[in-house]
């Protein structure tokens, strides 16, 4: 009969919870269905100034799409823009495109 070590253990299940989070980190972000349409929002005036407006959008979860409301975001710097993210299809999936600050 062999003795299995403790540590050996330790490892393989730790080995296998590493497996099993990447799988869901995969699936989460590659969903099979595309997200429901956007859900208007009422933008509120700017609390300041150097801030823009950063929209809602579809977050995928284990769950399904979640909706993030939008918020304001202070400016990097003057002249900036934000470019909202959106979800791509690719390869029969979607895939979310983060926004980012441009100019």
């Amino acid at each position: 009969m062999t003795k299995i070590n403790s540590t050996h253990m330790i490892f393989a299940l730790g080995l296998l919870f590493g497996l099993a989070c990447s799988d869901a980190a995969q699936a989460q972000q590659y969903p099979m269905q595309p997200p429901p349409p956007m859900q208007s929002e009422i933008i509120p005036p700017p609390p300041g100034p150097m801030m823009a407006w950063q929209p809602g959008y579809w977050r995928w979860t284990p769950y399904g799409y979640n909706w993030v409301p939008g918020h304001y975001a202070r400016l990097q710097r003057p002249g900036m823009m934000w470019i909202p993210g959106h979800w791509a299809e690719r390869h029969h999936r979607f895939e979310w495109i983060p926004g980012h600050w441009q100019g």
